[in-house]
């Protein structure tokens, strides 16, 4: 059975807890070595770190910002790779967002998590094996892309839906409203070809039933760099009614988008 160690940076947790959580169940959140669980109030960082790297089948190094700027991660995925040229271990990197790859490391093929997005990159780590754990996720309700509000005028407002992280390729979505089809559109400005339509009734889980505005970018996708924007207009005397977002995540999967000004 594979031991793995997961080399990142603590701001990249979002991004790496999901993949160790997968990690776990297959193979056994013993044989994961992932600093939240692994290192326990009492152990000396250093030297669990040390006890970690001393023998992983795996180090899966995230490849980031802040991961680049990190003297311990530098040291981590250092270390794995000395033993990687002993053909002790095998060193995965793991690229999630635009960050240029170390150039010791361009001859190691990596996992393009910033290009791919999170699910496909996971069926690229994952394997073979279970186990349990008594770990408690901090980071399951994570969503890489958002929207903020900025109102245009008394009749306009532009949402913008960002990505934090890493590419999303499919940007289809539902503006939730009250209003009927006659008092409000949708568009997007800076693309100007969109697939859209109006849905009435649609019920939530919550019990709650709205009235939808279904928008997709043909051909697009949003990254951290390139968001959407999507323009709602409102008719003179309409309820000027914004209750939410959804995106599509699967042909039957909705969810709902968290504001980032919330």
């Amino acid at each position: 059975m594979s031991s793995i160690f997961l080399s990142h940076n603590h701001n990249d947790k979002p991004i790496v807890e999901p993949i160790a959580l997968r990690l776990a169940e297959i193979f056994g959140q013993r044989n994961v070595f992932y600093d939240s669980w692994s290192i326990q109030p009492g152990d000396g960082i250093i030297d669990a770190m040390n006890k970690g790297l001393s023998a992983p089948d795996l180090v899966f190094y995230f490849v980031s910002e802040h991961s680049l700027k990190s003297k311990m991660v530098e040291l981590e995925w250092q270390n794995a790779l000395f033993k990687a040229s002993q053909g002790k271990c095998k060193v995965i990197p793991v690229r999630i967002d635009d960050s240029s790859m170390p150039a010791v490391l361009t001859q190691n093929l990596y996992i393009d998590l910033f290009s791919n997005g999170l699910e496909a990159a996971i069926l690229q780590i994952v394997n073979v094996a279970q186990g349990n754990s008594s770990f408690t996720p901090q980071h399951l309700g994570f969503s890489n892309i958002s929207y903020e509000i900025i109102k245009i005028s008394s009749n306009e407002t532009d949402i913008f839906v960002r990505a934090s992280h890493y590419l999303e390729p499919h940007p289809h979505f539902v503006i939730l409203t009250k209003d009927t089809e006659q008092e409000i559109s949708a568009s997007l400005p800076d693309l100007g070809m969109a697939r859209q339509g109006f849905n009435k009734d649609i019920k939530l889980n919550d019990g709650m039933t709205y009235n939808g505005i279904f928008i997709a970018s043909i051909g697009g996708s949003i990254t951290p760099k390139m968001p959407l924007r999507i323009r709602i207009k409102w008719a003179e005397n309409s309820l000027h009614s914004f209750e939410g977002i959804l995106h599509q995540k699967g042909a039957d999967e909705w969810r709902t988008l968290p504001n980032i000004q919330a």
